[in-house]
């Protein structure tokens, strides 16, 4: 496969549905649940961890996608605190499978002014995990292009639990504060960012499965039955320009996303 950094064949469909996105109308947060990775193996009479392993194209492309596109923040979905119920050798092989991915994509996520961030109980993996994910979050800290966040070990209900209790720790500490929704953001992992405007989830699936619970209330959803190893730059295409065809209204009146891309959340 071409280099996912190669310009695409101006007549290809992927370069013409490129062509039709209105740059000032996408999305400044994109979040995906990258699902199917297991079932694109078992299809084709692989072993799970083949289809993770094939599904690394599919990150590259869409990371490299959404730079070019100047996104603000790009959400990938790798690994939830369920899926440690998995077979205990697709874990370790998918462990592994991320510190490879992490060492061979740093250059180039540098390169590219891409900041890694770091979502979830991380810290709670394997040490070698961990310090290959502290070597690139170094790496990359100083990056000022897009924040790639990588949510490993996550779940958004156990997110909103810590948040609330790095707020009641402050508290006892001698920092109050006033309750209400902008006081619990700032103690969100993904504090300082906006909310995500769109999510995608592959593999036909239509569940949020605990990514983001508190920050997508008005997130835009999009569903798609590619599978993650098979989503190219066309398929990602495809989402924002469905998204650019949306009202979006926060509980108010109708109102196009070209109105509201600019605030928080929108």
């Amino acid at each position: 496969m071409a280099d996912s950094r190669q310009r695409a064949d101006p007549g290809s469909t992927e370069e013409l549905q490129a062509r039709r996105l209105d740059r000032d109308r996408l999305p400044r947060h994109l979040a995906v649940i990258m699902d199917g990775n297991g079932r694109w193996a078992q299809q084709r009479g692989m072993p799970r961890i083949e289809g993770h392993r094939s599904a690394v194209t599919a990150v590259r492309e869409t990371v490299e996608a959404c730079r070019r596109l100047g996104l603000e923040v790009l959400t990938l979905y790798a690994f939830s605190t369920e899926n440690w119920n998995r077979p205990r050798a697709e874990v370790w092989a998918l462990m592994n499978l991320i510190k490879e991915y992490v060492g061979a994509e740093l250059e180039r996520l540098a390169e590219g002014g891409v900041r890694l961030r770091l979502l979830g109980r991380w810290r709670e993996l394997d040490p070698s995990v961990v310090a290959a994910l502290e070597r690139a979050r170094s790496a990359t800290r100083e990056c000022d292009g897009m924040t790639l966040n990588v949510a490993l070990n996550y779940s958004g209900r156990s997110e909103i639990v810590d948040a609330c209790r790095r707020l009641v720790t402050d508290w006892a500490s001698g920092q109050p504060a006033e309750i209400d929704e902008a006081t619990v953001g700032r103690y969100l992992s993904t504090a300082e960012q906006p909310d995500p405007d769109l999510l995608i989830r592959t593999s036909g699936e239509h569940r949020i499965s605990n990514l983001l619970l508190w920050q997508i209330a008005y997130t835009e959803l999009y569903f798609t039955d590619t599978l993650w190893p098979d989503f190219r730059r066309r398929d990602l295409y495809r989402a924002l320009l469905d998204y650019q065809g949306r009202r979006r209204r926060f509980g108010g009146v109708e109102a196009s996303v070209s109105r509201v891309a600019g605030r928080r959340g929108a």
